[in-house]
């Protein structure tokens, strides 16, 4: 078995040494430009176009959970991965624990108002709060895939009321699911805390406007854990100018890094991290795709598989 290796930014030493580890009978090379060497599987980080194209690959491992920078790509070189190809992502790997531990701690810094207790502080005033009551403060999770489930189910501890709204109806212990268009709305409605989960696709792009923002309760939360192109970043500023929102914690932005002129730097009630929420842990990825390509080469199915019809 061979297989090719590229990402712009992780030490591909310790991942290919811990894939030699994992995969002892396999080939496994970095790839650089020029390489148009065999390979049967390419595992790839927003790829070059030439690393893909042209090759008789039996799959390739995007190494994250999404997929849209290779999606769009093809949008522009279909012939860089043809349909016969299988596209696969991770769909945990040591990010779902992450993405809990994210959204647990910033639900929690709200409900028990330590934003307004830091404002306070700032103006060298002691007031004692009036508390959010639990079941006033309910929380809407956008996308209830592994990622999503996983961010409900850590949520379930706390006693908040959960729902979830996906393109189709979840069976999650303990959470209302609501799905399609038609039932947005009714998601939306009562919804204090939105936690934003969703995949990358045609669809959800521009999807936290104004028109849907100003369906939650008054005085809610945004938490954007997935892409910064399903918020519109200026209607995010007028429902917090508005008072509609109370606060935003925001992981990720439409251009990162986030340009310095950018009033989201300067508004005093959001919150932000350099899009850190959940990165690719070496040890767990390389153990879920040493798995599939045995599993693969076995001619077994394995989990991960991307519908490109759907984005994710």
């Amino acid at each position: 078995m061979d297989i090719i290796f590229y990402h712009p930014s992780f030490d591909h030493n310790e991942w290919i040494n811990a894939l030699r580890q994992a995969l002892p009978q396999a080939r496994i090379r970095v790839w650089t430009a020029g390489d148009n060497a065999h390979a049967d599987y390419a595992l790839v980080w927003h790829p070059p176009v030439e690393m893909l194209a042209g090759r008789k690959l039996k799959g390739v491992f995007a190494l994250g959970a999404g997929v849209d920078s290779i999606l769009s790509q093809l949008q522009a070189h279909p012939h860089m991965l043809p349909e016969s190809v299988p596209l696969y992502r991770l769909e945990d790997t040591g990010m779902g624990q992450q993405m809990q531990e994210y959204a647990v701690s910033q639900v929690l810094h709200w409900f028990r108002r330590f934003d307004d207790y830091q404002a306070l502080k700032l103006q060298a005033k002691w007031q004692p709060l009036e508390e959010y009551e639990r079941e006033d403060f309910t929380i809407g999770i956008l996308g209830a895939g592994v990622l999503g489930g996983k961010v409900a189910e850590s949520l379930l501890a706390w006693g908040f009321p959960l729902r979830c709204w996906s393109r189709s109806r979840k069976n999650l212990p303990g959470v209302t699911s609501y799905a399609g268009n038609e039932e947005l709305s009714e998601f939306l409605h009562g919804t204090r805390v939105l936690i934003n989960l969703l995949p990358y696709t045609p669809q959800t792009v521009g999807i936290i406007n104004i028109a849907l923002l100003s369906q939650l309760a008054d005085n809610s939360y945004l938490i954007n854990l997935a892409r910064g192109v399903h918020v519109v970043e200026s209607d995010l500023l007028a429902a917090l100018d508005q008072g509609k929102l109370k606060a935003a914690m925001l992981d990720v932005f439409s251009q990162e890094p986030l340009p310095a002129q950018s009033p989201l730097w300067a508004h005093p009630r959001v919150a932000m991290t350099p899009h850190m929420a959940a990165t690719t842990r070496r040890s767990e990825a390389v153990a879920f795709i040493a798995q599939a390509l045995q599993r693969l080469e076995r001619g077994e199915a394995v989990s991960g598989l991307v519908d490109r019809t759907r984005g994710y």
